[in-house]
């Protein structure tokens, strides 16, 4: 019998005492309840997995519970049980949301039946639930953090242009997150549902790129012993993500400015022409306009792909966030590695806001990564970074000049409060908010930082 909770509820005491004991012999942990006010009290109390009521009560009955049940314990599956049942009343009760309908006098086999099948469909609801947890993790909108007004601009186009068909460029450094803006356009639009297919196409030599993206036919080149289906077709109906497009060779661009414009292709090696429904989306860390310049980029087909340009900032760019972006990534790492680290010192955090980030959000992540794992305190400290990090073997990037340690954490502080009261236009509530701190707070702060009136002698 499958471990699990469950709550009895019958007015009769033999039949609910002797029926309670059955049941724990069988494994389960089992609460016993006289009526219908008892077992809402035990359900606000305590959760279970299954609630196995009868109809009739002395203060309420089974149809009742039920309801009170589905609306305020949806976790908990529900098995009516009664003497004086009929098709009707089964009809009703799973209508109703009850897994089940039981007539008395119950027949032990099929009991233990109902309630296996009922705690099993539980368990798969549940790991149902956590697994879209888990990908609404990875994927969804709440992963791409950013309170810098340069990346609030580019939520605000990612908000416009999402349900669009238009061609979209995303241009940044490596290691900025362009993958995951895309991925983000595409979970926002009316395409979600349908495919998801990413190409690096800097990965792929041209031979194997052209095969990738268009698939071939059998023979037609050496290695090709059957027909393939490019990632165009896979991604018919959906979204298609090109990263690195600024790596394609002349005649790859020829080939994927017809697509871009007619959506149709052939595949490697043969005749037929295919015509897909696909939202386009490329990436490149690559100037295209000076590549255009240099002969090494169509500019017929830079047009086409520069239809809408995301440009995402480089970390050094907006370094308000990245505090935010490296507790984001600590609270995943505790989660995902069960280590008990609560967040970072002022010094440490002094520490990864002064460094360049050559890396990008990527760099970041690794370096807090690393501090997760080989970090020994609850706190990550400057000692738990690497050394590139503090700019040497000492730790004298903690001093600027000649100011103090408090008088230095001031400053991007200071330039944090800065930037967020510019996107709120210097109103202080809707700042407070954006912040996740009180008014009084912030009036606090921007009085002793110098931030008053709208004034900033150091802007």
């Amino acid at each position: 019998m499958t471990q699990g909770s469950l709550l009895l509820v019958d007015d009769d005491r033999h039949v609910l005492e002797s029926m309670a004991d059955w049941l724990r012999d069988q494994g389960l942990q089992v609460d016993a309840s006289t009526g219908y006010s008892d077992a809402l009290e035990r359900l606000r109390r305590k959760q279970f997995d299954l609630v196995l009521a009868d109809v009739r009560m002395p203060d309420g009955d089974g149809f009742d519970l039920l309801e009170q049940v589905r609306r305020n314990y949806p976790h908990s599956h529900v098995v009516l049980m009664t003497g004086y049942g009929d098709a009707n009343s089964a009809v009703e009760a799973v209508h109703a949301g009850a897994f089940d309908y039981l007539t008395k006098p119950l027949i032990d086999d099929e009991l233990l039946m109902t309630l296996e099948r009922a705690f099993t469909q539980r368990r798969v609801v549940e790991e149902n639930h956590q697994l879209r947890k888990q990908l609404d993790k990875h994927h969804a909108m709440d992963n791409v953090v950013g309170q810098d007004p340069r990346m609030l601009r580019v939520f605000d186009m990612v908000k416009s242009v999402a349900d669009t068909k238009a061609t979209v460029l995303i241009t940044g450094e490596s290691g900025t997150g362009k993958s995951m803006i895309a991925r983000t356009i595409h979970r926002q639009s009316s395409r979600s549902g349908k495919p998801f297919i990413e190409v690096a196409c800097g990965a792929l030599p041209e031979n194997l790129l052209e095969s990738e993206l268009f698939g071939h036919v059998a023979g037609a080149f050496t290695g090709a012993a059957g027909d393939k289906i490019g990632k165009f077709m896979q991604a018919n109906g959906g979204t298609i993500f090109l990263d690195e497009i600024g790596t394609a060779s002349p005649a790859m661009q020829v080939k994927l400015l017809r697509v871009l414009q007619e959506l149709e292709f052939e595949q490697v090696g043969g005749s037929k022409t295919f015509k897909v429904d696909v939202r386009v989306i490329l990436a490149t860390n690559e100037d295209l306009s000076r590549a255009v310049a240099e002969g090494r980029f169509r500019q017929d087909l830079y047009y086409r792909v520069n239809v809408i340009n995301i440009e995402i900032p480089a970390l050094r760019d907006r370094h308000s966030d990245i505090p935010l972006l490296a507790q984001t990534f600590l609270a995943e790492l505790r989660e995902d590695t069960h280590r008990t680290v609560k967040g970072f010192s002022d010094e440490a955090l002094f520490a990864l806001e002064n460094y360049p980030w050559p890396g990008n959000i990527r760099e970041l992540q690794n370096v807090v990564e690393r501090a997760v794992l080989l970090g020994k305190g609850e706190v990550i400290v400057p000692a738990d970074l690497p050394r590139d990090i503090l700019g040497g073997p000492s730790l004298s990037i903690l001093r600027v000049g000649s100011k103090t340690l408090k008088e230095a954490l001031e400053d991007p502080e200071r330039q944090i409060i800065l930037d967020v009261l510019e996107s709120n236009n210097w109103n202080r509530n809707a700042t407070a908010d954006s912040l996740g701190v009180n008014r009084t707070t912030l009036y606090k702060k921007m009085k002793k930082l110098g931030l008053e009136d709208g004034k900033y002698a150091g802007k």
